[in-house]
């Protein structure tokens, strides 16, 4: 069963202007998928509509059969869906885990100060954190070790979804490799459904599926 599936969707910004005009994409657990296409054709925008940050125009998005336009985008974007920028969006005065604990904290996660320090702890080692960069500035941190927490944050309170915007845009060939690795784990192991829009065909042509929009 598709666990996201987007039923002829389309979407303007201004009048007689179609950003997107009758999409169809069904997406399932375990797998990972990549969408491409050029700058402007779309892309961000239905990221976008599928983390709920945009509103469906025309056309039905479908979270677990469930029309995300009928339930509550605050729930669905802390418990269902995790996102990852290329720009990272952390918050750089804080830790690498400060970052992570504060978004157990926005999701609700029912964890006392210590159990979630301890969780966050736990996420950073599965992105391949040790515990002095852990507790490190983010401002301290390298370009991927950046992004390994943002994903470590983006997968904090455990969503079904992961959406990554251009995940490796801003890092060299070797890391890029290293994040593609964690992503594909954690479709593979941690039976998540990774969608990732990317410019890369390096990237593109590691993921399950391809879904290109022109």
């Amino acid at each position: 069963m598709s666990i996201l599936k987007i039923e002829n969707v389309s979407f303007s910004y201004r009048k007689n202007k179609m950003v997107l005009k009758e999409i169809n994409f069904a997406f399932e657990k375990g797998t990972t998928y990549s969408i491409t296409g050029k700058s402007g054709s779309g892309k961000t925008t239905l990221l976008s509509l599928i983390s709920g940050l945009e509103t469906v125009q025309t056309g039905k998005i479908y979270y677990m059969d469930k029309d995300i336009s009928k339930i509550d985008k605050e729930t669905y974007r802390s418990k269902n869906i995790g996102v990852v920028f290329q720009s990272f969006n952390l918050l750089p005065h804080l830790t690498a885990l400060e970052n992570v604990v504060l978004s157990l904290d926005i999701s609700g996660v029912a964890l006392n100060s210590k159990a979630k320090k301890q969780r966050a702890l736990e996420l950073l080692s599965k992105v391949g954190l040790d515990e002095d960069l852990a507790n490190r500035r983010v401002l301290k941190l390298s370009g991927g070790e950046q992004q390994r927490v943002a994903i470590a944050r983006a997968i904090s309170y455990n969503p079904d979804i992961i959406i990554a915007d251009e995940p490796t845009g801003n890092l060299d060939t070797a890391t890029e490799t290293e994040i593609m690795d964690l992503l594909i784990s954690l479709a593979k192991k941690d039976e998540k459904c990774v969608i990732i829009v990317t410019h890369s065909p390096t990237v593109s042509e590691r993921t399950d599926m391809v879904y290109k929009i022109s």
